[in-house]
């Protein structure tokens, strides 16, 4: 009966150190993942006829005003409005290494991070005139 109590208490305590283990791996991996993203700083603003945006920091861009059809997405890296899968072979190391794409839907705005950013996806609604800035690590003040 003891060596049955002694076997669980056993188990128990290497089942709790699998799982620090894991956890401490993955919280560490994270945040190695974002020490390695470049800052960027974008201004997204919403008027009765297109979309603005304007680059404060880490992009080749200053300002991209486009108009975009309700749910068809447009990609932004940091040399400004491209396609997905179109790879940039001349990557400059002073700029940040972002992709995203940028999408109106009938709810607001929709951001898909794809590359250089620590969030996948970000949502939120702008009124007319109304703006938004957003960072390697998602929406700011």
């Amino acid at each position: 009966m003891q060596t049955n109590s002694t076997l669980i208490k056993l188990c128990l305590q290497m089942l709790i150190a699998v799982c620090f283990f894991t956890l401490s791996f993955e919280i560490r991996a994270q945040m190695q993942n974002n020490s390695d993203l470049k800052s960027f700083e974008i201004t997204i603003e919403k008027t009765d006829k297109e979309l603005k945006m304007h680059s404060s920091e880490g992009s080749a861009w200053i300002d991209l005003n486009f108009n975009l059809t309700t749910d068809k997405p447009q990609a932004i890296d940091e040399y400004g409005m491209t396609s997905i899968g179109q790879v940039k072979s001349d990557k400059d190391p002073e700029l940040a290494d972002y992709l995203f794409t940028i999408t109106i839907t009938k709810d607001g705005i929709t951001l898909a991070g794809i590359e250089g950013t620590a969030w996948k996806v970000l949502n939120f609604t702008l009124s007319d005139n109304g703006k938004q800035t957003i960072n390697q690590f998602g929406m700011t003040d």
